[in-house]
């Protein structure tokens, strides 16, 4: 009897503490973000985001000796990132600030009576005195350290970081905007990229005699300069246009193949080295594995790159002699992230082969073609980068959040263990995967969260949450993204309030491979991504566990628009939602990615988005919705949720709404995101009418 009195207890004093933990602390965690090594291995450097206030931290190669390099305080609004570390560690380079929008207005939420724009700063890790360098972006240290090139106003500046007499100079006046700073190994020369909408060159700078030589006059985009370990030859990849091609939206999977070509120094001969097969990976999905870095030379002149020629994104090996590349990675799984080690005889890569709903590190050697499986098991490990120990990383799992980690010795080893808050909830849940198929007959992966102490005989109230990009996985724990991580947070305080929630991976998101990256016919093409939320919810209606009165929708972004596809196409399926930044007319949403696209232009592509926007759908709409935007958002129009708002509200649907003066896309204060996430749930909480 008093077991059972002792155990009610136990169980009850848990059931309180989870009632009584507010959502703040489900996101108290410090989020870490760019994650670097000195060049001699022994000293690291990442950016925490505490609550909104972000700063530089450091550590030796083993983890020890943390120490708080910058002192910024407050949920400020202010961002932080574009960390270098001079080669022996002694100094960061970072940038404060944030960007402009299309008037010149750069983001400044919290009202700050201080510039706003991004600045350069050098600090030294032992006196924590920040200096201010120049207005710019995109700081690249000198291999000898003694100089620091850097964006502003379009173009590349340099500056030394020796001599404090020394201003900043402008290197060279160029059409278009430069980007992609690569500096030679002797440091005499500067690669860049220079974009020209259409088309981009590849250039080269020359310190000594300062002058500026593009290495291929192109119709195509040439991008990704790479320099080889001598210095004797560039190598860089060339995309051709895609003329009115809508690549962000609709699927697009083939196109004319892009190439590898290499510039040689000396003779200023450029050859094509490699060109991909039409078909499967004809078309260069861009996403950066490593910075801006697409390619990378090996010890004995080899090129490592990516290629989808099986459908899934793989690092492939070419030797210079040899046209035929070497797959790398098989499996099926993409490769996310890739790191070389000073030596350009190893890669280190974060992938989801073998564990397709998480990610886990690799190391290659590249020589023998070999990869050896570092981490493993339920964490989701990523951004390896190595150390003279061994790699830095970050990681997470399904009950803690992003954190900064070591392996060395076959062994991972927690860093600033110190700076956790000792609060953060402990009794989050382990979400199950699980696959659904749509009415078409495509499988779609998604994730369930029950609630605690989950009876089986009970009806809960369920949830689904859409995640944004489209491009975008959600993983089986906390995300490797601060957005996403905020989310898996949120899903987990809602089921943690005794909801069931669905968190869908629908077509043309990353990670499940290439047709299903470019899914047929979906977002502005047709929507077919709307068939997996269909699905969804009928995987819900059809469970004997849930209340089929109270399904509800969440999601920010691609999530929001299609939160609001769901209310406007299955009105007697979900009771109420929440859009986020949602998109509701593609015609509207096309011209931020696109400047070209005009619907007047394009009649029959514009029929086509317009039928494959939630706006198509409108009249069908029943269930009330809250919708929060921030009014400075880059990403999506805040005309978007003014205009939907106005036609909801001519047919009498219940509108509410949460605005963000000032605020972007991706939410710069910590204080906005509790207020968007406390309204989101405490909406829907309230139109469920559940009481926890």
């Amino acid at each position: 009897m008093k077991k059972t009195i002792l155990l009610f207890s136990l169980l009850f004093i848990a059931y309180c503490d989870r009632a009584q933990t507010s959502i703040s602390a489900y996101l108290s965690a410090p989020f870490p973000t760019n994650l670097i090594s000195s060049g001699d291995g022994k000293t690291i450097a990442w950016v925490f985001n505490d609550k909104g206030s972000r700063n530089i931290y450091s550590a030796d190669a083993d983890g020890n000796n943390v120490k708080r390099v910058t002192n910024y305080s407050g949920d400020d609004g202010m961002d932080l990132g574009d960390l270098q570390l001079t080669p022996t560690g002694a100094q960061v380079i970072y940038v404060r600030g944030n960007p402009p929008n299309n008037h010149g207005e750069t983001a400044n939420p919290a009202f700050l009576q201080t510039s706003t724009e991004r600045v350069v700063y050098l600090i030294e890790i032992s006196n924590g005195n920040p200096k201010k360098i120049s207005n710019g972006f995109s700081p690249r240290i000198s291999p000898d350290g003694k100089h620091v090139a850097f964006i502003s106003g379009a173009q590349i500046w340099l500056t030394s970081l020796t001599d404090t007499s020394v201003k900043p100079e402008k290197l060279f006046q160029s059409r278009g905007t430069q980007s992609n700073i690569q500096w030679s190994p002797d440091g005499q020369a500067i690669a860049f990229v220079s974009n020209r909408e259409d088309h981009s060159f590849v250039g080269i700078y020359q310190l000594g005699n300062k002058m500026v030589k593009f290495v291929e006059s192109s119709i195509d985009f040439d991008l990704s300069p790479a320099w080889s370990p001598d210095g004797e030859k560039l190598a860089y990849l060339r995309i051709p246009n895609m003329h009115n091609q809508l690549t962000l939206f609709t699927p697009v999977r083939e196109s004319n193949p892009w190439s590898i070509r290499i510039y040689d120094i000396k003779s200023t001969s450029v050859a094509e080295v490699w060109k991909a097969s039409r078909g499967e990976g004809s078309y260069l999905f861009n996403v950066p594995l490593d910075g801006n870095n697409l390619l990378w030379w090996g010890s004995d002149r080899q090129l490592i790159f990516p290629y989808e020629k099986d459908g899934w994104i793989h690092l492939y090996e070419l030797e210079e002699n040899n046209r035929l590349p070497r797959l790398l990675t098989p499996g099926n799984g993409e490769v996310m992230s890739v790191a070389l080690t000073a030596d350009r005889q190893m890669v280190y890569y974060g992938t989801n082969i073998g564990d397709i709903d998480r990610r886990q590190i690799f190391r290659l050697n590249i020589a023998s073609g070999k990869s050896t499986q570092l981490t493993k098991g339920n964490n989701i490990e990523w951004s390896p980068i190595p150390t003279a120990s061994g790699i830095a990383y970050l990681h997470s799992s399904a009950t803690r959040p992003a954190w900064p980690a070591i392996w060395q010795n076959d062994a991972s080893k927690d860093i600033a263990t110190e700076l956790f808050p000792k609060d953060f909830p402990s009794d989050l849940l382990q979400p199950k995967a699980f696959t659904i198929t749509a009415s078409d007959g495509i499988k779609t992966h998604a994730q369930i969260f029950l609630p605690p102490h989950y009876n089986s005989s009970k009806k809960y109230p369920a949830l689904i949450f859409l995640h944004g990009g489209s491009k975008r996985q959600m993983l089986l724990g906390f995300h490797y993204l601060s957005y996403y991580s905020n989310a898996y947070a949120l899903n987990q305080y809602f089921a943690g309030k005794g909801y069931i929630v669905l968190a869908l991976n629908y077509r043309s998101g990353i990670g499940y491979g290439l047709n299903f990256r470019e899914a047929l016919n979906y977002g502005s093409a047709g929507a077919s991504e709307v068939k997996d939320l269909l699905a969804a919810g009928s995987y819900l209606q059809g469970r004997p566990d849930v209340d089929t009165h109270k399904i509800a929708l969440w999601g920010g972004s691609y999530g929001g628009y299609l939160t609001a596809h769901g209310l406007s196409q299955a009105p007697n399926v979900f009771a109420a939602g929440v859009a986020i930044h949602g998109v509701y007319n593609w015609n509207d949403e096309l011209p931020t990615f696109y400047p070209w696209y005009d619907y007047a232009k394009f009649p029959e592509m514009a029929k086509t988005a317009l039928r494959s926007s939630p706006v198509y759908y409108v009249k069908n709409w029943k269930a009330p919705v809250l919708l929060i935007h921030g009014d400075d958002d880059r990403n999506v129009p805040f005309s978007e949720s003014v205009d939907f708002a106005e036609l909801l509200r001519k047919q009498n649907v219940h509108v509410e709404q949460l605005v963000f003066p000032d605020e972007i896309h991706g939410f710069m204060l910590h204080s906005s995101w509790i207020k968007a996430y406390e309204a989101t749930f405490e909406f829907i909480n309230r139109q469920m009418k559940v009481n926890n």
